[in-house]
């Protein structure tokens, strides 16, 4: 059985969906050194987590935060 520590000890790791946009560096494991989004394939994460750094990326790309 865990304990309500371990249980917060796993959640701190924010899913990719949390990750907010205006965190650039938090976000560069998911883009190449060109600034493309990385695919799927490559980073792992389910489609509906792709699809909400897809956004948060572009989000970011058109505040200028992020390249």
């Amino acid at each position: 059985m865990s304990t309500p520590e371990q249980k917060t000890t796993l959640t701190q790791t924010p899913t990719p969906a949390e990750i907010p946009f205006t965190t650039p560096q938090a976000m560069s494991r998911f883009v190449t050194d060109t600034g493309k989004i990385l695919p799927r394939k490559y980073t792992g994460l389910t489609a509906k987590h792709q699809r909400a750094i897809t956004r948060t990326l572009k989000q970011s790309r058109n505040l200028l935060l992020a390249q």
